[in-house]
């Protein structure tokens, strides 16, 4: 128990104690968490035999169309997570639902984001043939180990009012970068088809 040292400068007859401000180590569970996730990923990409497909559906012209549509999804439902953000932070104007579509468009991008993940990992592996793939499964790896301690983070008590922000720009950056190298590259080299 720390003891304030002004207390009695400020009219209290007894010291009180001071309540302790959250060690670091607190911290240390989520960034384990997330450096395990991202290994465990890329690991699993790096070492599984690549099956070429993991799933197709009716109205699509390849499984890439289907990914890349995906992963477009996921990013703009990504975009309101932003907006949104900026709302509960109040850097812009918003309704009193900003909070509650702050964490249905991130659950949404999220699921969106998990068949596209499972696609890259099982059809594809871990791949750094060139750059852009390379950042593209090195990123895709990071985002889903970043999210996992954003995640984490939000059951926390009493976080540095930096902490979420920096955390869920990661998660944004992450996932930019990925539908960057991923489906704008799909579309601009072969067209926006289904």
């Amino acid at each position: 128990m720390t003891v304030d040292p002004n207390a009695a400068t400020q009219g209290f007859a007894s010291p009180q104690p001071v309540p302790r401000r959250p060690g670091a180590a607190r911290f240390l569970m989520p960034a384990l968490v997330a450096a395990a996730v991202a290994v465990a990923l890329g690991a699993y990409g790096r070492v599984h035999d690549p099956a070429g497909t993991a799933f197709n559906l009716a109205g699509f012209s390849s499984t890439s169309a289907v990914k890349s549509w995906l992963a477009t999804a996921s990013f703009g439902f990504a975009l309101v997570q932003i907006v949104s953000a900026l709302m509960i932070y109040g850097r812009l104007p918003g309704p009193g639902w900003a909070a509650a579509l702050h964490r249905w468009s991130g659950r949404v991008a999220f699921l969106v984001a998990v068949p596209v993940a499972v696609h890259c990992l099982y059809a594809l592996g871990y791949q750094t043939y060139t750059p852009r793939v390379m950042w593209h499964s090195a990123l895709g790896c990071f985002f889903f180990g970043i999210f996992s301690a954003k995640m984490l983070l939000l059951r926390s008590e009493r976080l540095p009012g930096w902490l979420l922000p920096v955390v869920g720009g990661l998660v944004f950056a992450a996932l930019t970068v990925v539908w960057l190298t991923s489906a704008l590259w799909f579309f601009r080299t072969f067209g926006v088809t289904t």
